[in-house]
């Protein structure tokens, strides 16, 4: 690990969370944004519109030379004169030479992450051509001195009053803090340019090959008036911008304002295809086809789909790292889940480490994506590149490799943490406080303790008395079920007696990999994999059930993913994928038995909280509140009931704790301001990061697990 690129992170990581008014900005377009993307998709199938762009995306991918060639014989026909630049360096050095052959004094550009990926406006002014950014957003952020903060709102992070003090600089005067003024300022202040400047230069959301036309999906005119009025119009633009037919391109066009800013449609779709009359002659128009790592990102399998990318910077937009902190520092010169990892291939892989440790794993990114690209997936793909061109760290490499694996010394280490423990947690179940170097962990919430029993200690002591058993299901507990929640597991016992079925627990399951994974340890991950296939199929269960969505996904997903080209354990894997199950949805959809539960007393005001894992992984959100109303309890629904509690498992203790902490303060005003009595989730850590906050903060209202609550019904009942 480079040292001095993490200090650096981490300081302005400081100083991102040290800016109330950035979160402030974020999390007021974040909320806004929900709503209008919602309004805008309705009456529309999203999961059909991004199926389609994800096939088609796929195809060009697969194809990408001969929808290259196909575009590149249209463009020229039509006029057009096209560049192949395989680096950012030979797409710069080809523009740059071209305003010095034409002795251009001004350049106007229309915004372009692709010229921000290649720093074009450095190289241009090293050339002699002053450079123009005639974006709203990006003027602004020209005269910050900055970079953009966002793929599609650059200037996001930005209030009204800093951009006053900006323009007024630049008028000389002072100007008030007013949008409309600012924009009639702007206007004012850019509109000759466009006359006087002798090359305009765009990018292209859209490049067709049936036509070599490219098309401009833009909120403001300056994009037409770049690439009209100026003599010579360049086009820079990705070869992953590729598409088929003009009918592709509309699907694209029906999609990308709605998912990028929530807007039914654009303010402008520009076509342009070839040399069109300007004033007595003809347009120069030059198209410049960058490569820049985009060819060896298509031929990687376990990344490519990420060329798919539509650019609408939705990732960004639900995304809690970015809200926290920033594209400024969740992203190099793209931002958020796609920007992690379009840097590591445009960019260098060393670019992209610290981002991808930053990256939580919520899958908020997944769900919105109008490619449908898993992009947590492929996070987790490069955390394993970073681990291996890193090290994962001394520590690091010593608990997973030498102690996981081998599961009874895990174990025995933690069975020992119950005993040293003692000091601090003073007899209870919680540790309000930790020692010297150790306190930090204390400061914003409690921990709960390691259980003087684990659960396997306790479960062949379980009175189960199932006569005609509906099914035997295997428990898979995870370690915190195991050594942290034991009554959790106890719970179940009772709560699937109760519905007429037997629980084993077997005894050889080892932790399912997941901390190891997201860690860049991919191998540990896959021997334990072994571990559990051989320890939970051992005695043929009907059903694996699970308390902890992100064990959940470990089984159903990751293990097959792990051995699918390994003929001796992927068919098993698949075995153990195909039975294994989440407890409120085998109640709900299995059993269908919710019906068990009413006329229990729930007296409670219960909200409840989307663990990441189990809504955006496993697709399971409906079945928890069914569950919670057949209680009896009232339900009430918190605002981002499925925003991320900033848990994350090592992320909240060792990787970004101090992001964790301002997360988990979201997810807390949300519950406060419910007004429930009790937030129910499920999830182990969800559960550990959201009672511990609520405890440190000494608020009333109590965490718990949905199959606790229904125990303690049952037990109410009784």
């Amino acid at each position: 690990m480079d040292k001095k690129r993490n200090q650096l992170y981490r300081t302005q990581i400081d100083q991102a969370l040290a800016t109330p008014k950035l979160q402030q900005a974020l999390h007021q377009f974040g909320d806004t944004y929900l709503l209008a993307r919602e309004n805008a998709f309705a009456g529309l199938d999203f999961e059909a519109l991004r199926t389609d762009i994800s096939d088609m995306k796929d195809k060009v991918r697969d194809n990408l030379e001969h929808y290259l060639d196909e575009f590149c014989r249209n463009a020229e026909a039509a006029g057009a004169t096209l560049y192949h630049a395989a680096s950012a360096q030979q797409a710069n050095d080809y523009i740059a030479q071209l305003a010095v052959t034409k002795g251009a004094k001004l350049v106007v550009k229309s915004k372009s992450m692709a010229s921000e990926e290649t720093h074009l406006n450095d190289a241009l002014e090293k050339a002699g051509t002053r450079v123009l950014e005639t974006d709203l957003g990006e003027w602004i952020i020209q005269l910050a001195g900055q970079r953009p903060s966002h793929m599609v709102m650059p200037a996001i992070h930005m209030f009204k009053e800093e951009i006053a003090e900006l323009f007024g600089k630049e008028t000389g005067q002072e100007e008030p803090a007013e949008i409309e003024h600012l924009v009639e300022v702007a206007r004012q202040q850019l509109r000759q340019s466009y006359l006087d400047a002798d090359i305009g230069i765009t990018g292209a959301n859209i490049a067709v090959a049936e036509t070599g036309g490219i098309a401009l999906v833009t909120n403001e005119g300056n994009a037409r008036l770049t690439s009209t009025l100026p003599a010579t119009h360049v086009v820079l633009v990705g070869i992953e911008k590729l598409v088929p037919t003009l009918e592709d391109a509309a699907k694209i066009v029906q999609v990308l304002p709605k998912n990028a800013t929530g807007q039914l449609l654009t303010s402008y779709v520009t076509w342009i295809r070839g040399a069109v009359p300007s004033g007595d002659g003809t347009k120069d128009l030059h198209i410049v086809l960058l490569d820049n790592g985009r060819r060896t990102l298509a031929a990687s399998p376990n990344c490519k789909a990420a060329l798919n990318c539509i650019r609408c910077g939705a990732c960004a937009n639900v995304c809690p790292v970015y809200q926290t902190v920033g594209g400024h520092v969740f992203g190099h010169i793209y931002i958020g889940a796609i920007g992690i990892i379009l840097t590591a291939f445009y960019h260098g892989l060393e670019h992209a480490a610290e981002l991808v440790r930053a990256c939580i794993g919520c899958r908020a990114c997944v769900t919105v994506c109008p490619s449908k690209i898993d992009l947590e997936s492929i996070i987790l793909s490069l955390r394993e590149q970073v681990g291996d061109a890193e090290g994962i760290g001394a520590g690091k490499a010593l608990v997973f490799r030498k102690v996981m694996r081998n599961r009874k010394l895990f174990h025995s280490l933690i069975r020992a943490a119950s005993l040293l423990q003692k000091p601090v947690t003073r007899g209870e179940r919680t540790i309000r406080h930790l020692p010297l170097f150790f306190s930090s962990l204390t400061e914003w919430r409690t921990l709960p303790t390691v259980a003087e029993k684990p659960l396997r200690d306790l479960f062949d002591n379980l009175p189960q008395q199932v006569e005609q058993p509906r099914y035997k299901v295997a428990l898979y507990g995870g370690c915190a079920n195991d050594f942290i929640y034991p009554e959790l597991g106890i719970d179940l016992v009772t709560v699937m007696n109760r519905l007429d079925i037997q629980v084993s627990y077997p005894k050889e399951q080892n932790c399912c990999g997941i901390p190891a994974l997201y860690s860049g340890d991919k191998e540990t991950a896959v021997e334990m994999a072994k571990q559990n296939i051989d320890a939970l199929l051992k005695d043929d269960p009907d059903f694996v059930l699970t308390t902890c969505p992100t064990c959940t996904i470990a089984l159903q997903r990751d293990f097959v993913e792990h051995l699918h080209d390994n003929p001796a354990w992927v068919d098993k894997a698949r075995r153990l994928a195909a039975i294994t199950v989440d407890a409120a949805s085998f109640i709900v959809n299995q059993l269908q038995a919710a019906d068990r539960f009413e006329g229990l007393p729930g007296p409670e005001r219960v909200t409840y909280h989307d663990a990441c894992h189990l809504k955006r992984g496993v697709g399971v959100w409906q079945e928890p509140r069914e569950l919670i109303r057949a209680t009896g309890a009232e339900l009430v629904e918190m605002e981002h009931a499925d925003r991320c509690c900033g848990f994350g498992g090592s992320y909240s203790f060792t990787s970004h704790p101090d992001i964790s902490k301002n997360i988990l303060n979201d997810k807390l005003k949300d519950i406060e301001n419910s007004g429930a009595d009790c937030v129910a989730m499920d999830c182990p850590g969800c559960l550990m990061q959201i009672r511990g906050g609520l405890e440190k903060q000494e608020k009333k209202t109590r965490a718990v697990h949905t199959i606790e609550l229904l125990a303690e019904r049952l037990k109410t009942k009784s």
